[in-house]
């Protein structure tokens, strides 16, 4: 995409003028500029429909009819909040720390959106190919958590460092088993680049790696603060919490981070597991566009079903659950490769098959381990508490 554009460029600049001594950093620098301004406005279209789509369905889900008031179906809602927090006021609370306080909401936004620059929207269309764009992503993705941190911290609001400290050690937990399930596509593929990944095979890697999809996927959400991991902003614990100081654009930043955050899940989870752009007939950005609707579909159907989890529950899960399947499924795609070598003959569906028996029992087997306790009434002991009023004891003060 880059030298496409960088063609057209230069063939309008040489109808112009012949001889420019700094044609090329002028045509790189207008080039990157282009393709930044259609991405940006490209993914924040994205959020205006699906925070439009988001209560459309959980209005369908909840048997409701949802936002109906601005445009037909409602369909200019998110048109008329982005304006409504655009003139709200923006309000700093007194004791904060200014330059951080209003640094924290582009440290949460800015890194969502360079994720788009190494997901291919179709073949060959693409911003950049990064020979380690999957460490890449993973990378850029951890900056989330020193947003939070920078917003509660500054904010210098108790409730919002509580939710802080909820966020990180969520995010730290879930990190590394979303990290460790990349590692059997790794092994197959042999490599780092998104783009390798996309076209070494045309069946989807949650075929052949379906542990790894559902941890990567489960990870995701908790990393995105989507339900039932919404422990950051549980609202009868901790109100809006690490946002509970900010308003007005600030404000709608952190809104507007959170819901890109959610189309940069599901494009990284559609271009790794469901194959990105590839597809028959249909051009391949639209065969992405579908992949990614369907796994927010599924995200927005979670959150109307699934209650929120408890703190402890979510950490047992990364570190009793998905971080035992993670190494279980590293160990099983490695002997599957070493015994199936490239240019072996059906060497996916071999994997594929090794994957799907071998793993799945100890998916059950772990499962079963964080299952929460049944509690009877009998278990429960009968303990009495004395009331304050009964008997009190006054101490006399002074003289």
């Amino acid at each position: 995409m880059f030298e496409f554009i960088y063609d057209i460029l230069q063939f309008f600049l040489h109808i112009l003028i012949t001889d420019f001594k700094y044609e090329n950093f002028l045509l790189t620098l207008l080039s990157g500029i282009i393709i930044a301004f259609a991405v940006i406005n490209a993914v924040l279209g994205g959020v205006l429909a699906l925070i439009w789509g988001e209560r459309r369905l959980l209005g369908r889900f909840q048997q409701r009819s949802g936002p109906n008031r601005w445009g037909p179906q409602g369909i200019l809602t998110s048109t008329a909040d982005a304006v409504k927090v655009m003139f709200k006021e923006d309000i700093i609370p007194e004791e904060a720390d200014k330059y951080i306080f209003n640094l924290a909401p582009l440290l949460l936004v800015v890194p969502v959106f360079i994720i788009f620059s190494v997901i291919p929207f179709g073949i060959g269309l693409y911003a950049v190919n990064i020979n380690v764009s999957v460490l890449f992503i993973l990378a850029v993705t951890s900056i989330s958590g020193l947003s939070i941190i920078c917003a509660a911290w500054a904010s210098a609001n108790r409730i919002a460092i509580f939710s802080a400290l909820r966020s990180v050690a969520m995010l730290i937990s879930y990190e590394i088993p979303v990290g460790l399930s990349l590692v059997g596509i790794l092994l197959i593929t042999e490599s780092m680049s998104v783009m390798d990944i996309v076209n070494f095979h045309n069946m989807p890697f949650i075929l052949i790696q379906p542990v790894a999809a559902v941890v990567f996927f489960l990870g995701s959400l908790a990393e995105i603060n989507r339900t039932p991991f919404d422990l950051t902003e549980a609202e009868s614990e901790l109100a809006a919490g690490y946002q509970n100081d900010y308003s007005g654009m600030k404000w709608g930043l952190f809104y507007l981070g959170e819901f890109a955050a959610a189309i940069a899940a599901a494009s990284v989870f559609s271009t790794l597991f469901l194959g990105g752009p590839n597809g028959p007939i249909l051009p391949g950005i639209f065969w992405l566009t579908i992949k990614v609707v369907a796994v927010l579909f599924l995200i927005i159907w979670i959150r109307a079903t699934w209650p929120r989890f408890r703190i402890d529950q979510v950490l047992n899960l990364a570190w009793k659950g998905l971080f035992e399947l993670t190494l279980v499924n590293i160990v099983v795609t490695s002997i599957a490769v070493i015994i199936w070598p490239d240019g072996e003959s059906n060497r996916m569906i071999y994997i594929a098959l090794a994957n799907w028996i071998f793993v799945f029992p100890f998916l059950f087997i772990i499962f079963r381990l964080l299952k929460t306790k049944n509690y009877d009434d009998n278990d429960i002991k009968k303990v009495t508490y004395p009331v304050g009023s009964d008997k009190p004891k006054f101490e006399k003060v002074g003289n």
